[in-house]
Formats: structure tokens, sequence, C-alpha cells
């Protein structure tokens, strides 16, 4: 009797991965080595001699796992390392070191059964043809992809739909605006039905409009395939609509890996008190921050740890009419975690973000 095969060690152990995760990843980092140099004409003939370079951390060792049809929100500011993250996720980097697998493959590898299975969108990219008609673009698409010409059509069908294509597929790609082009974009992006979506400011420069059917179809193209999707974005509208849980990384370390929700609630050193009053009140300052006032209406800024406090001295001082406590905009609680220096902060609170700023690993 014929041996069975043996499976190699890393197909069988990334294929046990992908039972429980659509993405792994553990200690992923990526350094550059970039040239640097004085100026002037002396520095720039030494460099040709002796040529000096430093050592730029993009992504320093961070760990995460993410469920097959999750959708996660990748938060930092710029130069933190999202996109580098993303593109190793997606095959176009490869690692300084660490471990990842997407689906079960190692993403560097670029199997074709792997990039059949993702897509990578990035907003500031063009991937459609520029001077053809979307449609022709698509079919380039179906047959780099060799897409069957019924699921082809299928495919295509569901996504002028959701998101109102008909009279955008005869159109040059130059010649239609950035929101309309973006939506060409995801189209033509997720025409092979990718189950994993890397999406790196998908709505950047849109209008209010085309920011949310963007984000109204990431949610349904999500929800009828059970995509995983990771997002990032500087809209926070984008994240608060789409992701459940976020990740936050600043200067390559991740940061936070928790609901969005917690984020909010561990790290915004104040509440939003909204009030309406009866007639003017002048001295409204001795019950904190005030940070609009219009005749009778204002809006107070106080520490956490006090609004339950002073919103039962307003009511019992105050002619109120209406009051309302709210949590800080979520991208008010992301620039408080980025600037934990700042002067104003509230110092248990700055304690407390400190920690947090340590890297931490799952």
């Amino acid at each position: 009797m014929a041996e069975s095969p043996v499976t190699p060690p890393r197909a069988r152990a990334t294929r046990e991965a992908a039972t429980d995760t659509a993405i792994r990843v553990r200690g992923l980092r990526k350094t550059y080595d970039v040239p640097e140099r004085e100026s002037g004409l002396r520095a720039s003939a030494r460099s040709l001699l002796r040529r000096q370079t430093k050592e730029v951390v993009a992504v320093s060792g961070i760990s995460f796992d993410v469920a097959p049809g999750e959708v996660v929100g990748f938060l930092g500011p710029n130069g933190a390392g999202k996109t580098t993250t993303l593109k190793m996720l997606s095959g176009l980097l490869y690692p300084s070191a660490g471990e990842a697998t997407v689906l079960g493959h190692i993403p560097w590898d670029r199997e074709k059964a792997y990039l059949r299975q993702m897509t990578l969108v990035m907003g500031q990219r063009n991937q459609l043809v520029w001077d053809i008609p979307v449609a022709d673009s698509y079919e380039l698409n179906r047959a780099i992809y060799r897409i069957p010409e019924i699921e082809y059509q299928q495919t295509l069908t569901e996504l002028i739909d959701l998101l109102d294509l008909e009279t955008l597929l005869t159109k040059p790609v130059r010649n239609l605006s950035l929101g309309e082009r973006m939506k060409c974009e995801l189209a033509g992006a997720l025409l092979h039905r990718p189950s994993v979506l890397f999406l790196d400011e998908p709505t950047l420069g849109l209008d209010v409009t085309a920011q949310r059917r963007i984000r109204t179809f990431i949610a349904e193209y999500a929800a009828r395939h059970n995509a995983t999707v990771l997002l990032t974005s500087h809209y926070m509208a984008d994240v608060e609509a789409l992701a459940e849980r976020v990740l936050v990384i600043h200067q390559g370390a991740l940061l936070f890996d928790g609901a969005l929700g917690a984020l909010v609630a561990r790290f915004s050193p104040h509440k939003t008190l909204t009030i309406d009053l009866e007639y003017p009140v002048l001295d409204l300052d001795r019950f904190g921050e005030v940070v609009a006032i219009d005749d009778c209406h204002a809006i107070l800024r106080v520490p956490k740890t006090q609004a339950a406090a002073i919103t039962a001295r307003l009511l019992a001082e105050l002619p109120i009419v209406d009051l309302s406590v709210t949590d800080p905009p979520v991208d008010e609680v992301i620039d408080t975690v980025f600037s934990s220096g700042a002067s104003g902060a509230d110092p248990d609170q700055l304690s407390e973000i400190e920690t947090a700023l340590e890297p931490i690993s799952v």
C-alpha cells in the first residue's frame, strides 16, 4: 500500500491557524535603512564615498488576530505604520521579522490561491485604467482573475445595484469625479468576491454624501459575503459606522485592541454638558470650561470624574430647561491618546494613558 503524503509542517500550521482566525499576526516588524546627510556641497561629496544611513522602525513587533467576518478599524496618526502593515498583509512588502497568516496563507509568498481571496484598496491610488471606459477595466480584471462569465455578470450586477454604477460604466475613468471614481475602484476591487478586504482610507477626499454611500456599501458587502475587513481611516465616522473593534497603533507599536466604546470610556478625560436655560446666566465658568454660549444655550466641558456632581449642582442652582451629558467625539479621544503630554490634561488621566502607551501583545 502506498504511503499517504505527509503534509509539510508549515502548511499544516497555517491551515490550523486559519480555522478560527482570518488574520493572524505575531511580532510583525518592518524597518528601513534611510540615507541621511547634512546639507551642502561638501556633505554631498562625502556621501558619495561614505553613505550614512539610519534605521527607521515603521512597524515594531505588533500582534493581533481578526476573526472571519469581523470588521476592524485600524487607527493611528500619519506615519504610525498602518499602511505599512496593510502592505505586508496583502503581500506587497516583506517584513523584517515576525509572522502573519491570512486565510491560512503567508501573504508575502503571494500564492495565486491567496491573491484570489483578498483585495487592497487605497484611497489615494488608481487601480482602474485611466483612459478607457470603466466597463473595459472591469473586463480586464475578469481576465486577470479568470472569473467565469456567469459569476462575473452576477457579481457585476450586484455591485452596480449596491453602488449605483449604471451610468458610469461607459465613461473613461479620467472623466469621473473623485466620488464616482472611488465607487468604481471599490467595485473593480471586489469583482472576484474577495473574502478579506484591506481598505486604506477608502473615503479620502470624498464629500459627506459619497462617504455615507461608500460606508453603506462596505457594510452590506461584508454582511452578504461574511467578508473580513481591516479598515484605516482618518474619518472617525467611517470607523464608528463600520467597526465595533479597533486597533490603535502609534510609532509602529500596538497600543490598544478592543471595543470602540471601551476606548472612549477609558481615555476620554472629560464629559460634555449641553444645557438650555430659562434665561441667560453669566457665571457659567464656575461649573466648568465654557466651550460655547449663545443666549440661553451653553456647552460646558467638565472632568469625567466630576460630571455627576457638577450635573447635580447645575440642576440645583440654575433654571435648567434641558440638559444632556455626552462623551467627546471619538477623534478627540484618539487625539488625547496621541498627545498625552498636552497641557491641561487631567494628571490621573495622563498616568493612565502613559501606562496604556506601553506596547501590548496578544
